[in-house]
């Protein structure tokens, strides 16, 4: 008998479903003996043995469907050795409810917090598989995670119908994409979407050289500017404080959002009116697009093959289009940011896009 335990943990995104039903299928394809224990709500299934028996039949039809069937939560990584409110051992309950189910391998499916945890359990006996699920495709090792490219389209879609609007009215509209520490999605979807002005947490920015690209289009005769800025983007000034002094200035919460002071500051020094628009979770919704579906199954089914190899403590993650086994201690607490000097930023500097530091 083959016993797999299956979670998903962190924020949600597309193909989540799709990555499961790949692990099964792969699995079922194999063996006649597989049983599947689904955790609850992430690693707090895990932590409190709340789970469900599962079968091949429960991952049929889930492929174009958003979300995950096993629901998800967020468990930082900071807080597992931290006992919870009745003196629990968080880590020591996750080895029991493993070790009481006989289980051959968990399988987990998260980004970077949850692939810390993922290092971890491994690191304490456990054979664990990971997928990489985050829809800012910052995980390092794999050149894409599933649910980016979805994430990509929904925002790029978002900067599509903006154009219309911005267009008549002769503004400025601001689209905030999410990406607290990372710009992957905002530099995509304002790629595809014909932005112009990007602005990343990667490329601190310059309010003037910001206002100087929407004049410039001003005077060449194109009467409104869009500009796609993550969520986690900064400026030069502000990314000159300290550490402290920056969590000082964010806890006085002048602004709901980057997006908010970018605005503000923009028609201060500009007689631009400004509009925002925040996609937010809408970006984590919906059906996986058809590239994640791929993706997420092409993940799944290798996941699968590793488990009846043996082969353990491993993310699978993509290089090159071929998928790969990346060793869960090299993927753990890294992330993969955009580089400032890539090709791709060069590229679309060089079809007039501004990253607001020049």
């Amino acid at each position: 008998m083959l016993r797999i335990g299956m979670l998903t943990s962190g924020g949600d995104c597309q193909a989540l479903n799709a990555a499961m039903r790949g692990v099964v299928k792969g699995l079922c394809s194999k063996r006649d003996d597989v049983e599947i224990y689904g955790f609850q709500d992430g690693y707090k299934g895990l932590i409190y043995s709340n789970f469900k028996m599962l079968t091949s039949r429960d991952f049929s039809g889930i492929l174009t469907l958003g979300g995950t069937i096993l629901g998800t939560s967020r468990q930082p990584f900071k807080l597992m050795r931290v006992p919870d409110e009745n003196g629990l051992d968080k880590v020591e309950a996750m080895k029991h409810t493993y070790h009481k189910l006989n289980l051959d391998c968990l399988v987990v499916l998260g980004g970077n917090g949850t692939h810390k945890t993922a290092n971890m359990l491994s690191e304490e006996g456990l054979n664990v598989i990971t997928l990489p699920k985050t829809i800012d495709n910052d995980l390092w090792g794999t050149d894409m995670t599933f649910g980016f490219q979805s994430a990509v389209d929904i925002a790029t879609d978002t900067i599509d119908k903006i154009h219309t609007t911005a267009t008549s009215h002769s503004r400025v509209f601001i689209i905030e994409v999410m990406g607290h520490k990372v710009g992957w999605v905002t530099l995509h979807a304002g790629i595809a979407g014909g932005a112009d002005i990007i602005l990343l947490p990667e490329i601190p920015y310059d309010i003037n050289a910001v206002v100087d690209a929407i004049e410039k289009r001003d005077k060449a005769g194109k009467k409104f500017t869009i500009i796609a800025v993550a969520e986690g983007a900064i400026s030069k000034g502000d990314a000159a404080l300290s550490k402290k002094e920056l969590k000082e200035k964010k806890e006085k919460k002048k602004y709901p959002s980057v997006a908010y002071e970018l605005a503000e500051r923009i028609q201060k020094k500009s007689d631009k009116e400004v509009r925002i628009t925040v996609p937010g979770h809408t970006q984590r919704g919906g059906s996986p697009c058809p590239y994640d579906r791929v993706l997420a199954t092409r993940l799944g089914a290798a996941a699968a093959q590793a488990i009846l190899e043996g082969k353990y403590g491993y993310m699978l993650g993509t290089k090159n289009q071929d998928i790969i086994r990346v060793p869960l201690k090299e993927v753990a607490g890294k992330l993969k940011y955009v580089d400032p000097n890539a090709s791709i930023i060069k590229e679309a500097k060089m079809t007039g896009i501004s990253f607001g530091d020049e």
